[in-house]
């Protein structure tokens, strides 16, 4: 078992700007999730979510709290949300309780100090747990979420090659949260764009997660600010981190399904801020 961490520093608008291709990758591209008996980490300035993964395949991965935290426990001052996305079946073990997560599931917990163990039922068939994490000021309950329980919202049309559903997952329509924010979007075949238009939300940062993409195809990540717009090509099973500064869109060449989650200023949904996709430059 391993944990592997870095932390990635805010950047200025302006700067971001004079970034080239290697440099942009490096700042906000995500490139390894998940890698057998070893959870991964990313500690990001914006806002102090934590991007990570863990991919049980024959072993128990606790989820350790990382020296940048300073606590006992990941969960003494923070809130977590999970999904399974891996085909096995996984289980959270959580103090001395066991939640068992299926494909596409997901689950939250509340800051407070307990351990986290991540395992998969088959280590040949692993559980693959993402998740993303933020500072808690208050202790919530942790609850599992299925599809069925998420606030489900179905947008765009195959005439804009954007149909797809929102699942709503841990979000205050389902529960309680301190900040946290996560949901799952999935485009229907045919369809390859997400969020349009672009928006950005001053009050909050974002991370993407891309997952169902099939091997050979791959998914172009538009950021930056909307009239200085960058893009970055990515690979199933990767995340990219949106500041709050930056729109957050994309386009593949193929169908696919992301994880969206969000921290900040507040837990409206809909605080967004919209641009006509004829004034992106």
């Amino acid at each position: 078992m391993k944990t592997n961490y870095e932390i990635r520093y805010a950047s200025h608008p302006q700067d971001a700007k004079n970034y080239d291709t290697a440099r942009l990758r490096k700042e906000f591209l995500i490139e390894t999730i998940f890698a057998d008996n070893e959870v991964n980490l990313v500690y990001s300035m914006i806002d102090r979510m934590i991007v990570g993964g863990a991919k049980p395949a024959g072993e128990s991965l606790p989820l350790e709290a990382i020296d940048p935290l300073k606590a006992p426990h990941f969960l003494h001052r923070r809130e977590l949300g999970i999904y399974n996305v891996g085909k096995g079946t996984g289980f959270v073990k959580v103090g001395g309780t066991c939640y068992e997560l299926n494909y596409k599931e997901a689950l939250y917990l509340g800051a407070g100090d307990r351990d986290v163990v991540f395992e998969s039922k088959d280590a040949k068939n692993p559980a693959k747990f993402y998740f993303n994490s933020l500072v808690a000021h208050q202790t919530f309950p942790d609850k599992k979420i299925t599809k069925e329980d998420a606030f489900r919202v179905e947008l765009g049309s195959m005439e804009g090659s954007n149909h797809r559903n929102i699942n709503r997952m841990i979000v205050n329509q389902v529960l309680p949260t301190c900040q946290l924010q996560m949901g799952m979007t999935e485009l229907a075949p045919g369809s390859v764009w997400n969020t349009m238009p672009a928006h950005t939300h001053s009050r909050r940062m974002e991370a993407y997660f891309y997952f169902e993409v099939p091997e050979e195809e791959a998914v172009c990540h538009f950021m930056g600010e909307p009239a200085e717009t960058r893009h970055i090509w990515m690979k199933g099973d990767q995340a990219v981190l949106s500041p709050d500064w930056s729109i957050h869109s994309a386009a593949a060449t193929s169908n696919y399904t992301f994880i969206w989650g969000m921290g900040g200023e507040n837990l409206d949904y809909d605080d967004q801020d919209f641009f006509k996709k004829t004034d992106l430059k």
